[in-house]
């Protein structure tokens, strides 16, 4: 039996999943409330970490220590930063990293590194799954950091440093944590709006669509994976 976790940031991200999987056994750790199924000859663990890098970093640590999983999947939605992304495709990440720091402070220090790379496997499987489902992704750059980007100047300004596909708050200290405990991982994203001036709009209308499409693109990862 694998062990596959699964890590959202808002409750509304992992809300699908846990409708889907029902009477879950939850165990609270460190503050974190880790559901636990079996589906499929899996062990499923989902949790939700809270917003930002900090409790996605302290939470993933967590759930390595205490659960040993085979992989991390990071599943939630984001705001789409490439111009061929429109709101409700799905970004894979092929690498993550933080926009809100300086990437000396990472590759001159521990861990001496700064870009984390997602697991090739895990990349795969999830644009199996969005082909299976009719869903159009993008392998790309994900980038975190500390601000719900709904600023098209900030935007344009995160696009000609990092040229990513896709924007959140969460996925850089994921992979950042899976890096240190050479655990693979991927964020998979589903675009709920384009991090621009009507970002605010946008992801009021189209948060929960985004949220069911990769919760359900996620959970049928686990099947294959």
């Amino acid at each position: 039996m694998k062990t596959i976790a699964i890590i959202g940031a808002m409750p509304s991200e992992l809300a699908d999943i846990r409708n889907f999987l029902k009477e879950p056994e939850i165990k609270n750790i460190s503050g974190f409330d880790f559901y636990i199924n079996e589906y499929k000859g899996n062990k499923i663990i989902n949790v939700c970490c809270g917003i930002a890098k900090v409790n996605a970093a302290v939470c993933t640590q967590v759930l390595i220590d205490n659960f040993k999983p085979g992989c991390v999947i990071n599943a939630g939605i984001a705001g789409g930063m490439n111009k061929d992304v429109k709101v409700c495709d799905i970004v894979i990440s092929t690498e993550v990293l933080p926009h809100d720091l300086d990437q000396h402070f990472l590759n001159d220090y521990p861990p001496y590194c700064g870009i984390f790379r997602a697991d090739e496997n895990l990349i795969s499987a999830a644009e199996k799954i969005c082909a299976e489902f009719g869903i159009k992704s993008f392998r790309g750059r994900i980038v975190s950091g500390e601000a719900f980007v709904t600023s098209s100047e900030l935007k344009e300004k995160i696009m000609m440093s990092f040229n990513p596909y896709a924007v959140d708050m969460e996925s850089a200290a994921v992979g950042h944590c899976c890096f240190l405990n050479k655990m693979p991982f991927v964020s998979v994203r589903c675009i709920s709006d384009n991090a621009d001036d009507e970002g605010a709009m946008s992801f009021e209308e189209f948060e929960k669509i985004a949220a069911k499409r990769v919760a359900e693109t996620v959970l049928r990862m686990t099947e294959i994976i």
